[in-house]
């Protein structure tokens, strides 16, 4: 990588009538199903993305520090076994962890392309900012995008390592899943690879707390959701009549976060005309986040097309990176 000036370049597929649109129909149909949902992805306005980027650093919260953990030991071994010369990172939310594959890349004297993929234009565009500043001459494409539906549009050039951390893989169900996995090996080309960050399954109490801290910081992240409704869609959610609810689900080996009516209550979405009764008690998911076991991982990838090529866990067996290959 040459030393001079780094370049942002940024490209939005999502324009304010396809979020509205999106909004609006994930909102509709939620809302009038049973039990009710609200899909985790709207959680992610600047306000969500910080109480997030907090979420990450309680005591309780484990997936970022197991999985930083890893990437500190493996970072090298995994820029040498890719080879790859451009980093594609989906939803890369502020980018914080990237650092160290983007290190272990230049110091490898391959890398030249990075492309953050988010859905929030304003998190992306100062994560990207960010980037260029510590890389001289480093290309930056960051792409604005919904990476359950614009994988087709992400750019192709290079050699590519497609980075998926953080355990994001685990909020998607197992059908949606399936579909994002052979989607996203339909755009691998030989020569690129697949790095995937997945939790693994420990003590529930362990999981449990993890959603639900001491502080009320995911409790906070999980009632905003209901603040972008009321922005977007000119709703009347009182946020503060919702209770933060997280439990495991041993049957599917996920965690949901919910929110829970305190009381009955009548509210209207007005952009979609809207009107829906909550009972009191009745309960909503908003979020889940399956856990995983590395064999379980290992059939859902090669179902996909996959070959893992790489997997490294934590010393404690709370998390793990995999590295696959077409």
């Amino acid at each position: 990588m040459t030393v001079s000036q780094s370049i942002v370049h940024v490209i939005n597929h999502l324009d304010r009538d396809y979020l509205r649109q999106a909004l609006e129909h994930d909102v509709g149909v939620g809302l009038t199903a049973s039990p009710k949902w609200l899909p985790p992805k709207w959680f992610y306005d600047a306000t969500g993305s910080e109480l997030f980027s907090r979420i990450t650093r309680l005591p309780e919260y484990y997936p970022t520090r197991r999985e930083l953990s890893i990437l500190r030991t493996r970072a090298v071994d995994l820029a040498a076994d890719s080879g790859a010369d451009t980093l594609v990172e989906l939803g890369s939310g502020t980018s914080e962890k990237t650092v160290l594959l983007l290190d272990a890349l230049a110091h490898a004297g391959t890398l030249r392309t990075y492309t953050p993929v988010d859905v929030d234009a304003v998190t992306l565009e100062s994560a990207a900012g960010r980037v260029a500043g510590r890389y001289p001459g480093l290309a930056v494409r960051a792409v604005c995008a919904d990476f359950e539906r614009h994988l087709a549009l992400l750019p192709r050039t290079g050699r590519r390592m497609v980075a998926f951390l953080g355990g994001t893989i685990g909020n998607l169900e197992p059908g949606v899943r399936s579909v994002f996995l052979k989607e996203l090996r339909a755009t691998l080309r030989p020569g690129d690879t697949f790095l995937l960050g997945a939790d693994l399954i420990k003590d529930t109490g362990r999981l449990v707390a993890a959603y639900d801290d001491a502080a009320g910081v995911t409790a906070a992240f999980n009632r905003n959701v209901l603040r972008v409704v009321n922005r977007e869609l000119d709703a009347d959610f009182d946020a503060e009549a919702f209770e933060h609810v997280a439990v495991y689900d041993e049957r599917h080996d996920w965690i949901e976060m919910r929110l829970r009516a305190v009381r009955d209550m009548r509210v209207w979405v007005g952009a979609i005309g809207l009107g829906v009764d909550f009972t009191a008690g009745e309960e909503m998911r908003t979020e889940i986040s399956a856990k995983f076991r590395q064999e379980g991982l290992r059939r859902e990838l090669a179902a996909a097309g996959f070959r893992v090529r790489r997997s490294y866990t934590d010393p404690d067996d709370d998390f793990t990176l995999v590295l696959a290959e077409a």
